[in-house]
């Protein structure tokens, strides 16, 4: 390949370079998409065990702009089958374009910012090789999530061929995101600002599909998700639209290597636009610069909060409508007096989960900081670790307490204009706030990992937050040991609004977060900095 291609030279092993570093990475992305498949599958086939049971879920849903909005064209709702395609693959897309977006990114613009793609380039590494090996890396991940996708649905008993399309839909939606990445990586000159442009094409590709499916327009095909959806798996098993997936991903790697060519190592090929002369007053103290530093994470994480608060409220007025003649769907949600209640209580501890996982992302990014060397010079001035590492945990509690607030105002507004009851706003505001604390708990944690065990910190804080998310759906339901469901701190929290808030418990767990704080600062303070 060195002869034929010298551009090309090493690619192969910067392939296995790169699969040896995400070996433990990817496999959790594959499991985080091929996991929820086989799970809404099994809940699916135990909820719709009837013809009149899909009959009401398709005239619940089948309608409903709020639910098209979140999970696509509503078409075969008349199976099971089709259902679970309807209910999860957007999601599953999101997952797969996710972590084409950040593998892609991570390999490309994330070595060359680090300096490590100057030192191959040194040896014999052709020009185009990085690029090309980021690039196979997350294609083979997309085709593992395609390949574990179809494999869980038909395991779970749907039909294979469909199981099938189903896959291959998600993973043709992660490898145009992998040529989307990569087109990125050539524009901008951080990795910060690639993976921020191609989530932002992610996410308007997401509204120009809600609002093209919402309205039946046809513009849901301007939308790479809306190709992935235009499959139908279980109710016709389309392939055409994959075709386009493959043809526009091609076009965006021929695309991302011509720009490779016109641009420098270590630039983009849109300048960085320079800084100002002197900093403003905000930088001038540790929180100022925490805050520059999260606020464009903190912003994404609460309006997506918010929206998702807003599509919970909408539907809160057909859960009675789906669940009415359906007992054994009534069995997914908490026992309460009035059906909307426990729905409500459902999303609110959703929301709380989302927030925590925010929390751990923020206190995770001084982690980030140190592995990059960039903490070592800020904590070289008149900085102490304690308000280095104490204004990204304030960053932390604060912005997933406004995040989770959000949510809740949204679902709690949108309640208030359905019913015309004002007095809903207040209740359901009230509920929110009583998953404040355990959300702190999570950021407590991972303020503690980063201060004492900063390594492992990021694997165990992520899986700290997966085992919370396990307990909190899925404990009753598989009859789990008490203590299991017991670790979590969200098995302390009132189930609001169905359970009375008890102020005794949300104080334990916010003393325990202010502990698990004090331990986190105490061991950052007295370790040295770890480099990446």
């Amino acid at each position: 390949m060195t002869g034929a291609h010298p551009t090309l030279a090493g690619t192969g092993t910067l392939v296995r370079a790169a699969l040896r570093r995400d070996r433990l990475r990817l496999p959790l992305w594959v499991a985080g998409a091929a996991g929820p498949v086989a799970t809404q599958s099994v809940s699916s086939q135990a909820l719709y065990d009837s013809p009149r049971d899909l009959a009401a879920y398709e005239a619940s849903v089948g309608s409903n702009a709020a639910t098209i909005a979140l999970a696509g064209p509503p078409v075969g709702l008349d199976t099971v089958a089709g259902a679970v395609a309807f209910e999860i693959s957007a999601f599953v897309i999101v997952v797969a374009a996710l972590m084409a977006v950040t593998t892609t990114g991570r390999h490309s613009r994330g070595d060359e910012e680090a300096g490590r793609t100057e030192l191959l380039r040194a040896t014999r590494v052709g020009r185009h090789a990085p690029l090309v090996a980021a690039v196979a890396v997350a294609s083979l991940a997309c085709l593992a999530t395609a390949l574990a996708v179809g494999v869980a649905a038909a395991a779970t008993g749907l039909p294979v061929a469909g199981s099938l399309v189903l896959g291959a839909s998600v993973g043709a939606a992660g490898l145009v995101f992998t040529g989307v990445t990569a087109v990125v990586a050539q524009a901008t000159g951080s990795t910060r600002a690639a993976h921020g442009s191609a989530g932002l094409v992610l996410g308007l590709a997401f509204v120009v599909r809600a609002v093209g499916d919402v309205q039946g327009n046809g513009l849901s095909w301007a939308s790479p998700i809306g190709w992935a959806q235009a499959t139908h798996p279980f109710s016709g098993d389309r392939v055409t639209p994959l075709l386009l997936c493959l043809g526009v991903t091609a076009a965006l790697l021929v695309l991302a290597g011509f720009l490779l060519d016109r641009r420098d190592l270590g630039t983009g090929l849109v300048p960085a636009r320079p800084g100002r002369a002197t900093a403003p007053r905000s930088l001038s103290s540790p929180l100022g610069l925490a805050l520059r530093l999260q606020r464009g994470a903190l912003a994404g994480w609460a309006v997506a909060l918010a929206v998702l608060g807003l599509v919970h409220g909408a539907l809160a007025g057909s859960v009675e409508t789906l669940f009415a003649d359906n007992p054994e769907a009534r069995a997914f949600l908490p026992d309460a007096p009035g059906l909307v209640d426990a729905y409500l209580a459902t999303t609110l501890s959703l929301d709380a989960l989302l927030a925590g996982a925010y929390a751990v992302a923020a206190v995770l990014r001084v982690r980030a900081e140190e592995s990059a060397g960039r903490a070592e010079p800020v904590l070289a001035t008149a900085t102490g670790r304690t308000a280095f590492l104490g204004s990204h945990g304030a960053v932390a509690l604060v912005g997933s307490s406004l995040a989770l607030v959000a949510a809740g105002a949204a679902t709690a507004g949108t309640r208030a204009v359905a019913t015309g009851d004002a007095g809903e706003l207040g209740r359901l505001l009230g509920a929110t706030v009583a998953y404040l604390p355990a959300v702190w708990v999570l950021a407590g944690a991972a303020v503690l990992l980063v201060g004492a065990l900063p390594r492992p910190a990021a694997g165990v804080a992520w899986g700290a937050v997966a085992y919370v998310t396990v307990t909190t759906l899925f404990a009753e339901s598989l009859d789990w040991p008490g203590w299991v469901d017991g670790l979590s701190p969200l098995a302390w929290t009132p189930l609001a609004p169905i359970d009375d808030v008890s102020p005794a418990r949300l104080a334990l767990l916010t003393a325990v977060a202010g502990a698990l704080l004090v331990a986190g600062l105490t061991g950052f303070r007295r370790r040295d900095l770890v480099p990446g």
